[in-house]
């Protein structure tokens, strides 16, 4: 739905209901609905005269952010949302010739192909917890565009058909090496943080994980995307990177047993080792071989 200009804007100065995006009507199941959400009082200052909303206060503003989304959960298949962030806004205006004041502006900028690596899934979820996702997604979303950049492009399409046969293979591997750390941790709760240096800046990420007794791993979804394609980046370009997963492992159904692990992993460019070394002020010892987890 999101490569179809939407028929009414999903952002209105007096978005009170939730806004249509498909051009056609359809069953629920297929309909999506895109907005942005301010996820701050300064940038809501910033953009007041841009009349991006009529709320007389920050907090206002977000009792009807919340109303607008529980709205379109109710009407709607899909609910996407992310952070909207006055600089990028005003770059993109900048770009295309817009003024930061028109719905066009704002209606482009929303569904803008190149930012879509910065929506959120909504699912009802108070909009306390879900703002701290947004501006992770936003983060998140310049480290892909990033990785993209030093892959010529070929990242966005990695799981694609059309992609290049060493794209999908580099994807999978970057995958397999997560998928080894997590199995090899056995169950608990955890923090992975992985650094690849690249030219223009460090390729950085970060997921937290919940690793269930019967294998099951909890992550969220834009998280997993964001380490496999900086995992990706660094195997497809054969940059020198470095890995800790830290947290406590165990869980209450192995007797109550629990310790504080904090591991680590270097890369020279083509495979992931133990090391010592410390990623983002957290040290960790030497990891487990990943060639030993199956």
């Amino acid at each position: 739905m999101l490569d179809r200009e939407p028929r009414e804007p999903p952002m209105s100065r007096n978005s009170r209901r939730p806004r249509r995006c498909s051009a056609e009507p359809s069953q629920r199941s297929e309909e999506a609905f895109v907005t942005g959400i301010l996820t701050g009082e300064a940038d809501f200052e910033r953009v007041r005269s841009w009349r991006v909303t009529d709320a007389p206060d920050y907090g206002t503003y977000l009792r009807e952010a919340g109303e607008l989304l529980a709205g379109a959960v109710e009407e709607y298949g899909t609910v996407r949302a992310r952070m909207f962030h006055p600089e990028d806004f005003a770059d993109y205006c900048l770009l295309h010739g817009l003024d930061v004041r028109e719905q066009v502006a704002r209606d482009g900028y929303l569904v803008n192909p190149p930012l879509r690596t910065q929506l959120v899934t909504y699912r009802g979820e108070d909009l306390a917890d879900f703002l701290p996702r947004l501006v992770r997604a936003r983060e998140g979303g310049l480290v892909l565009c990033h990785a993209d950049l030093l892959m010529d492009g070929a990242l966005c399409g990695a799981e694609g058909a059309a992609a290049d046969p060493r794209v999908r293979w580099t994807y999978q591997q970057a995958s397999e090496v997560f998928r080894r750390v997590l199995v090899g941790a056995g169950c608990g709760a955890y923090e992975f943080r992985v650094v690849v240096d690249a030219p223009g800046g460090p390729l950085e990420a970060r997921a937290r994980v919940l690793h269930w007794e019967d294998g099951a791993v909890r992550i969220n979804d834009e998280d997993l995307d964001l380490v496999t394609a900086v995992l990706c980046a660094g195997l497809y370009c054969e940059l020198p990177g470095a890995a800790v997963l830290h947290g406590t492992q165990g869980s209450g159904a192995l007797c109550g047993e629990y310790r504080q692990v904090a591991w680590a992993w270097r890369s020279t460019g083509y495979e992931w080792s133990p090391a010592e070394l410390a990623v983002a002020g957290v040290a960790a010892a030497p990891g487990f071989s990943l060639g030993t987890v199956v």
